[in-house]
């Protein structure tokens, strides 16, 4: 399914990981993919309320925990730089789908990184 908002559909996700060896490419496109798939769910469910978002962005947020293990696995992890710009994009998705006043911590809370 194509991301319909133009926001959403331009913004380069995870880019600062991208351009930092340390982060191997093919995972960084795995959480580029939970972050598509996450704008792909609010977009056919449409959240009426914070607490509906919230529910995706957690879910969405478990997928990157999963992600953890194959960082290790390609001698990296998810640590202070991929944390920040994750919770950035997930800021950036709630804010273009029009949730200003999503708390970010709230978006990811069920992180384990």
């Amino acid at each position: 399914m194509p991301i319909m908002n133009q926001q959403v559909a331009g913004h380069a996700f995870l880019r600062p990981l991208y351009a930092d060896p340390y982060f191997p490419d093919q995972v960084v496109d795995k959480g580029r993919a939970v972050l598509l798939r996450l704008c792909e769910r609010i977009e056919a469910e449409r959240p009426s309320d914070l607490a509906a978002l919230y529910v995706l962005t957690q879910a969405a947020t478990e997928e990157f925990n999963l992600l953890e293990t194959e960082f290790e696995a390609a001698g990296s992890e998810i640590e202070t730089v991929a944390r920040e710009e994750i919770a950035e994009d997930f800021g950036f998705v709630a804010s273009a789908y029009g949730f200003t006043d999503a708390d970010v911590e709230e978006l990811i809370a069920t992180r384990e990184w």
